[in-house]
């Protein structure tokens, strides 16, 4: 006998719905997450986020993240440069915090603010904190101020930019046993880890102060070091040499031309840019030297 089936008295009810569902919320929540981490990674570490007064004195203000003070030290220098008059001038009761800065800043913020005070030509304050930052011990630090003597019409920074055409001997920070890590030939950057050394079992970080690639060490591996000895030559970056040989084009003198012609007839690693640069400093001071 045939058996006639019966009527389902309801549909069946869809277990995959709520999986479905959750799995488009998380999805979302996902997406939402790869566009969000971006902008705040963005938002907290970029220079050029503009900042209001209030948002200025509150970086300054925050002795706990410094790179507020060096976004804020930044911000003061791109008002101090705009072609707006009144932006210019909404900067200048913030000088005294800049100064500030490159007396008791981190060597970061010395560097930026060693920078912005050469965007004002006109500051005596600026003036007299830059001449004080050539005796600076962090190189970078008296390198920007050198450069930045420059836009002053001041050359009382010309040794330090001489130098910068010329390797740079880095000394030992402390007294100890070293122990290199990188080789000649390789690219260095300010806060590059060189090397340690060892002080009573005890090892002490050793980084780079200047940009530019490692020429060799002038002290052997597990040596002993004395503080203060040259234990690294490294030759410099092509932006520093740039730097240094547009700089010497305004003050640069007839003993500089040895070092500026060096890069006239140009060197291994230095873009084409950097040998035309010299080519028209070395015309320049010889044309100053010939009118003296």
């Amino acid at each position: 006998m045939n058996s006639v089936p019966q009527a389902a008295d309801s549909a069946p009810a869809n277990p995959k719905a709520p999986m479905a569902k959750k799995w488009l919320i998380a999805i979302l929540v996902l997406t939402f997450a790869f566009v969000l981490m971006p902008f705040l990674l963005w938002y907290m570490t970029t220079f050029t986020r503009p900042l209001t007064d209030a948002d200025l004195g509150a970086y300054f203000a925050d002795s706990i993240h410094p790179r507020r003070a060096q976004h804020a030290l930044s911000q003061i220098a791109d008002r101090m440069m705009s072609p707006n008059p009144q932006i210019r001038e909404s900067a200048k009761p913030w000088y005294p915090e800049v100064v500030k800065f490159s007396r008791q800043g981190s060597d970061e913020l010395r560097v930026t603010s060693a920078w912005v005070m050469g965007q004002d030509n006109t500051s005596s304050e600026f003036h007299a904190a830059l001449l004080k930052l050539l005796a600076d011990p962090n190189p970078m630090v008296t390198r920007n101020a050198a450069l930045s003597l420059v836009r002053f019409a001041d050359p009382a920074g010309h040794d330090v930019i001489s130098a910068m055409l010329a390797p740079y001997a880095m000394p030992a920070p402390i007294a100890g046993k070293l122990a290199t890590r990188l080789k000649p030939g390789d690219v260095i950057n300010p806060g590059t880890l060189v090397g340690h050394i060892s002080v009573n079992g005890q090892n002490t970080e050793v980084r780079s102060q200047v940009p530019g690639t490692i020429l060799g060490w002038t002290s052997p591996d597990n040596a002993a070091i004395e503080t203060g000895k040259s234990m690294l030559l490294v030759d410099p970056s092509a932006e520093m040499v740039w730097e240094s040989l547009r700089a010497l084009y305004l003050i640069g003198q007839k003993d500089d031309l040895p070092s500026v012609n060096r890069y006239v007839r140009g060197v291994d690693g230095m873009p084409p840019q950097v040998a035309q640069q010299a080519s028209l400093t070395a015309k320049e001071i010889s044309s100053r030297s010939e009118k003296q």
